[in-house]
């Protein structure tokens, strides 16, 4: 799942693709056979990355080798896709010439769907000590580009004016590229602590232009991260949106109001809750509380209200996200919820801002409170710049450190940030963004995608 500027990857591939003729760009049913024609030529074929997001851009690479070394170098070499929901099987989509050792690297144009590419040497127009040598098939996996919108991330649903229930049903919306209509919408709720839980809480259809819409009511307090993951077929991967945050609290009690100063706010940081004791002044109200991990609410701190029935609590310092409710003259208020979000750090090694495709990058830090085991994800913006898209996962270490290793195939502006997911514990967080140029590789420098180079998030329950 790893994204580009297009504008700037398109004129690195420029610089690197040039055109076939006419003939040898037409639609071509593997010509030669796999492996080694009588020259004793063998051609390898590496594609990376093999997991992308619509728009992207992918490095076709690889070597040829002959038995008569000198034979390696000045080949032409043609690439053929096949790409789902294409008619005509595979057609040859750029050429290149093997470079010192049989090396050569094509990028290939931005892709829309699920993708299969082999190559071959020197298939026309005239014949070659090496032609006809084929490599194996290399397949690349699309996620579509999926934006959820509803109400601002991290809005706190009460002072919002939205409330629980159903007579206050949440309006999100978003868009799917490229369209794909027809495909299964599922509006996931997050609810494990260690982030790699999903449940289905609706289910929605594209429309016409890839858009789509659900209307969800909320029913009980606490927090709530959402997204959709869109069911394709075959023509993409499962494609999960980005995810929006929210601190839900209940309906408001009018005779005995609760608010927080700042909610949700950042661990180490604190709020006060207040509210009003209607018709009731000089009279003692009690704070109560509770974290996702306790059971029943005890209390914390009282006060008297004023003359006009306001009170006001000293202020709060919770570690952990927490559920907090005032009783007093025998009334009980609200439900309040208030969110606690980690903090993040993050840096990025080697500390520089280009590096050749092929390179690896390290994105490491601390996640404050202690996340130990909690999965953590490396992101980057997608081509149309809307969103971030999870290229890497793994989990927090112990001592609740990171460190995120990210092989970069993507020619061109690389903007990456590293975000830890919310839980019913504390508020998602992310970093800073990096910006990366990645540049053109030296075609015999290049090695295979490492196999866990793009670990993704968890489907969940569709």
């Amino acid at each position: 799942m790893r994204s580009i500027k297009l504008t700037t990857a398109m004129t690195a591939a420029a610089a690197l693709l040039t055109l076939a003729p006419a003939a040898a760009l037409a639609g071509h049913r593997h010509l030669g056979r796999r492996g080694a024609p009588p020259s004793g030529c063998r051609l390898a074929l590496n594609v990376a990355p093999r997991l992308i997001t619509a728009g992207d851009t992918t490095l076709a690479f690889g070597h040829l080798s002959c038995a008569n070394a000198p034979e390696d170098v000045g080949q032409t070499v043609t690439l053929y896709q096949n790409a789902v929901g294409s008619p005509g099987g595979f057609t040859a989509v750029g050429t290149t010439t093997t470079l010192a050792h049989g090396a050569y690297d094509l990028p290939t144009a931005p892709l829309s769907a699920n993708s299969r590419f082999y190559a071959i040497a020197a298939a026309a127009p005239a014949p070659t000590a090496a032609a006809g040598a084929k490599s194996p098939t290399r397949t690349v996996r699309v996620q579509a580009q999926v934006i959820l919108s509803g109400p601002a991330d991290g809005a706190d649903l009460l002072t919002a004016g939205l409330r629980t229930g159903r007579r206050n049903r949440v309006a999100f919306s978003g868009k799917v590229t490229p369209e794909d209509v027809g495909a299964v919408v599922v509006l996931q709720r997050q609810n494990a602590l260690t982030g790699n839980e999903w449940h289905r809480i609706q289910f929605g259809k594209v429309e016409a232009g890839g858009n789509f819409s659900i209307i969800h009511a909320f029913v009980v307090p606490g927090d709530a991260n959402i997204r959709v993951l869109i069911r394709s077929e075959h023509r993409n991967v499962p494609s999960p949106s980005n995810e929006l945050n929210y601190e839900i609290s209940q309906a408001e009690n009018p005779q005995l109001t609760i608010t927080s100063s700042a909610n949700p706010i950042f661990f180490g940081q604190s709020t006060v809750i207040s509210g009003k004791l209607e018709g009731a002044p000089n009279t003692p109200v009690t704070l109560l509380a509770h974290t996702v991990h306790q059971h029943g609410f005890a209390p914390v701190a009282q006060v008297k209200t004023n003359g006009s029935g306001e009170y006001a609590f000293p202020a709060q310092s919770p570690v952990d996200s927490t559920f907090y409710e005032v009783q007093g003259a025998g009334r009980s208020s609200a439900v309040l919820y208030e969110g606690v979000r980690d903090v993040l750090t993050a840096t990025v090694s080697p500390a520089t801002s280009s590096i050749q495709a092929g390179q690896t990058l390290t994105f490491s830090g601390t996640v404050s409170p202690d996340h130990t085991g909690h999965l953590i994800f490396l992101q980057r913006q997608n081509p149309s710049g809307t969103g971030f898209n999870v290229v890497e996962a793994t989990t927090v270490a112990s001592g609740s450190v990171y460190s995120i290793p990210y092989t970069d195939f993507n020619l061109g502006t690389n903007v990456f940030r590293v975000r830890v997911p919310g839980d019913p514990q504390n508020g998602a967080a992310v970093s800073q963004l990096f910006t990366i140029q990645v540049t053109p590789p030296t075609a015999a420098a290049l090695t295979p995608e490492p196999p866990g180079n793009s670990t993704q998030p968890p489907e969940g329950q569709f």
